[in-house]
């Protein structure tokens, strides 16, 4: 995942998908806008399923010359041969994962709202923060992560950051000078054609 001057986008898979026609769909909207890094992000423990979705994706990921990282599962990436694990709680297993997965691999870390806990990824070695969501939310406490949290990551820190969680073009917008990669997932999938959707967030990377 290359740092550019301008955000680029970090796509997300729905927490779960249909096997025989999700991979087109998806090869349908990498073909249409570019995309820095793809996240296989299934809820599923279901190793079988796990397996046969990272296969899947990888094919039309790597024909595209996308890398693709894995929620959680490091030792399912080495399998699959992705090229990375997108973990989900802040710094507490990256050395781990690092040890399995090599210095060349992918390993990221979302921290949720908490600069403590970027902080702390970033200094275990994460080649990127996540942080989110990026708008109020009844879920959860309901706290979010603040345009003033991107503006002092960017500033401060050198590791590079994604926003990601309730975007709207509008918050794209704002959060563009901000950030380094947005993570669009909900925001392209819900829609009745993500192709568009996630060109008209693309297109509020200004």
């Amino acid at each position: 995942m290359a740092e550019t001057e301008q955000p680029q986008i970090y796509l997300i898979t729905p927490g779960d998908v249909e096997l025989s026609t999700f991979p087109g769909l998806l090869a349908g909207v990498l073909d249409a806008v570019p995309v820095a890094c793809l996240r296989l992000a299934l809820t599923s423990n279901d190793e079988d399923r796990l397996l046969r979705a990272g296969d899947a994706l990888r094919e039309v990921a790597h024909a595209r010359d996308v890398p693709i990282v894995i929620d959680r599962h490091w030792q399912l990436a080495e399998r699959l041969g992705l090229d990375g694990v997108h973990l989900l709680d802040g710094a507490r297993q990256i050395r781990a994962a690092r040890k399995v997965l090599g210095e060349d691999a992918i390993v990221g870390a979302f921290c949720g709202t908490s600069r403590h806990d970027g902080m702390s990824a970033g200094e275990a070695g994460a080649d990127y923060v996540g942080f989110g969501p990026c708008a109020p939310t009844a879920l959860g406490d309901g706290s979010f992560a603040e345009p003033e949290l991107f503006g002092w990551w960017s500033e401060m820190i050198e590791v590079p950051v994604v926003a990601e969680g309730g975007l709207t073009p509008e918050l794209v917008t704002a959060l563009a000078p901000l950030t380094d990669f947005f993570g669009m997932g909900p925001e392209i999938w819900d829609a009745e054609d993500p192709t568009a959707a996630l060109k008209a967030l693309a297109a509020a990377i200004l």
